[in-house]
């Protein structure tokens, strides 16, 4: 995967910024999000939204400090 990662970070910097190819400390730092990118594909799919969102409003009231 750090060849394909190397890859497309030469794609975006030549579509970006017409710098072709990118120096080496920026394909060493892509390679190093590696497991970062595999641990949040690994999630997809997995991690959903609460059925009912909890209101503003409510977070307010349930931290409001009481009055003596």
């Amino acid at each position: 995967m750090s060849e394909k990662i190397a890859r497309l970070v030469e794609e975006v910097a030549g579509a970006w910024s017409s710098v072709t190819p990118p120096n080496q400390p920026a394909v060493l730092l892509a390679s190093q999000m590696e497991a970062t990118i595999s641990g949040f594909t690994a999630e997809r799919g997995r991690m959903r939204f609460e059925e009912e969102p909890s209101s503003f409003e409510a977070a307010l009231q349930a931290t409001k400090e009481g009055t003596a």
